[in-house]
């Protein structure tokens, strides 16, 4: 029952996000944090931080680590966790497979089209706006009052801004720093 549970929510949070993982990270959040109460919102940012940091998308890694602790924590094994995890990341990316086959094969046909140029000009702001929703949902009390937490963020916005330093390297930097401070 809780691999069909998983599968519809993050088919749906599949279906309704545009603009990538960072924008569909509110939509789990929201699913899976407060509808369903699957898990909490601290283990939520702790999953948003292990996807970050591995490769892929963000949203994808979500939805596997997500699929993965939501199974786990209603007890049922490590191979039915697994499971969870295929379930919930076939689920999240079935939609924009779909989508992108179809787009694949009207693309020809759709490309000058007026209306196609002024749909992909007016979800610009709605992406900027769900990103910066995932942002929001990730500072807890924890880390918003934590004096290393703004120095990490100050230190990666120069590092990426003004230094141009590669954002991997700021990551796995962030990383290391995080470990030795927390």
């Amino acid at each position: 029952m809780i691999y069909l549970e998983l599968f519809w929510t993050f088919l749906v949070i599949g279906i309704f996000t545009f603009g990538g993982g960072y924008a569909m990270l509110s939509l789990i959040q929201s699913e899976v944090v407060t509808n369903h109460a699957w898990i909490t919102p601290e283990q939520f940012t702790d999953i948003v931080a292990i996807s970050q940091a591995t490769p892929g998308p963000v949203g994808i890694n979500s939805a596997t680590y997500v699929g993965y602790t939501v199974t786990h924590n209603l007890g049922y094994s490590e191979w039915a966790s697994i499971g969870g995890s295929l379930v919930a990341t076939l689920a999240v990316v079935l939609p924009s497979f779909i989508i992108v086959l179809l787009i694949c094969k009207l693309y020809q046909k759709v490309k000058k089209s007026d209306l196609f140029a002024s749909l992909m000009k007016n979800i610009r702001p709605v992406v900027i706006g769900m990103i910066a929703a995932a942002a929001g949902i990730l500072i807890t009390p924890q880390n918003f009052f934590h004096w290393s937490s703004w120095l990490l963020l100050a230190g990666a916005f120069i590092c990426c801004k003004y230094l141009k330093a590669n954002p991997i390297w700021v990551i796995l930097a962030g990383g290391l720093i995080g470990l030795l401070i927390y």
